[in-house]
């Protein structure tokens, strides 16, 4: 099947899918006797309709005629079973669609013929992600709350310092002590525990762990700024471009937070004044995203770097002073204690007993150190 081929099938779809989520979303507006709630749903409708009509539209463009869109029995049974199971039910079910609607959007901007078609499935892409926030908010209760006190803790200073960096850093001393042990227990049971051989592979797979932690710290986290900042540009588009359409979507998230519509109006209309306000605001309600939430590429790399090395090279110390089964003995002790200490350490950032959380990173790493030594015993022999 061509691309030209799969957009149009994909197009039709779409074009399907928001007619029926219309539809949904209207019949449950008729019964539901929340007035806030019933606006919301109805404002819903009209937004599937739009792309509804945005779909078939293109699809004439194409060269297509969309039809008449008919419901079978199958998808009427649906929507009343859907409307029957009362409105909370129904929107956990309509916010799994929603969901659905974003990944066939992500499947179809690839494959888009040109830059206004691509912006087209982007902007309703985008829009399915707003959507589905609304639908897990209007739900309420307990669980809304939850998420609520996640999103705040997910933005807090503390928490971004605290199980950043550190615990960035604990989980690299962690990764480069079991690398290094391994691989240290490995060679000696391989060379009969010779010092020069051990220190060698050793130093190899400190340097190489830390540049691997610290490369891979630096890019996971500029990758993360640079996602965030892409969110921020069409954020930011969009106001500039349809800025009404942004206020009633702030005010949307508003009224689901408790307020009435007046109230929520007024406090979107006063949060415009500031344009820069409402664009974190949005993009923070739209997509849960905070720039506090983010690290710095550069600390997180020096972080995962150093502390790596330094968990790295504990199994090794030995081996510069002893030689043989000394040596070797030597080092089991402190990479022992070592694996204790750091284990106990992630209670930091896991908030874990500490003498549960040592006690068992310290058997894993000397589960790890047999194996690895038992393994080198087994290909001495082929190395003579």
């Amino acid at each position: 099947m061509t691309e030209r081929h799969k957009l149009i099938a994909g197009l039709r779809a779409a074009w399907r899918d928001e007619m029926a989520s219309a539809l949904n979303y209207r019949a449950l507006a008729e019964r539901e006797t929340n007035p806030d709630r019933r606006a919301i749903l109805q404002r819903l409708a009209e937004a599937e309709d739009k792309h509804a009509v945005n779909w078939a539209a293109q699809l004439r463009a194409m060269g297509v005629e969309p039809g008449e869109y008919a419901e079978s029995a199958a998808e009427r049974l649906r929507r009343w079973t859907l409307v029957q199971s009362g409105t909370d039910t129904a929107v956990v079910k309509l916010e799994a669609a929603e969901q659905g609607a974003d990944a066939m959007y992500g499947k179809l901007i690839p494959i888009a013929p040109n830059e206004a078609v691509r912006k087209q499935l982007l902007d309703t892409q985008r829009e399915e992600k707003s959507h589905s926030i609304v639908l897990n908010e209007m739900v309420g209760g307990a669980a809304a709350a939850q998420r609520k006190l996640d999103k705040i803790l997910g933005a807090e200073k503390w928490h971004v310092t605290g199980g950043g960096w550190i615990g960035q850093a604990i989980y690299g001393a962690n990764d480069g002590l079991g690398s290094a042990f391994g691989v240290v227990s490995g060679i000696a049971g391989a060379t009969h525990v010779d010092a020069k051989w051990v220190l060698l592979s050793g130093i190899a797979t400190a340097l190489a762990s830390a540049l691997s932690m610290g490369s891979g710290a630096y890019l996971a986290t500029k990758s993360e700024r640079e996602v965030y900042q892409a969110e921020i540009d069409r954020e930011r588009h969009e106001i500039e471009t349809n800025p009404a359409e942004e206020r009633e979507e702030m005010a949307l998230f508003y009224q689901l937070k408790g307020f009435s519509p007046e109230e929520s109006h007024k406090m979107a209309d006063k949060l415009a004044e500031q344009p820069e306000h409402l664009l974190k605001t949005l993009v923070h309600e739209e997509l849960g995203l905070s720039e506090r939430a983010f690290p710095n590429p550069w600390r997180s790399a020096v972080s995962a770097t150093l502390s790596t090395a330094s968990g790295a090279f504990i199994p090794v110390i030995p081996f510069f002073f002893l030689s043989g089964t000394e040596a070797l003995i030597c080092s089991f002790i402190i990479s022992t204690a070592a694996h204790f200490a750091v284990g106990a350490a992630k209670v930091i950032v896991t908030g874990r007993s500490w003498l549960k959380s040592g006690t068992e990173m310290t058997l894993v790493g000397l589960g790890e150190a047999l194996v690895t030594y038992g393994i080198g015993l087994l290909i001495a022999p082929m190395l003579h």
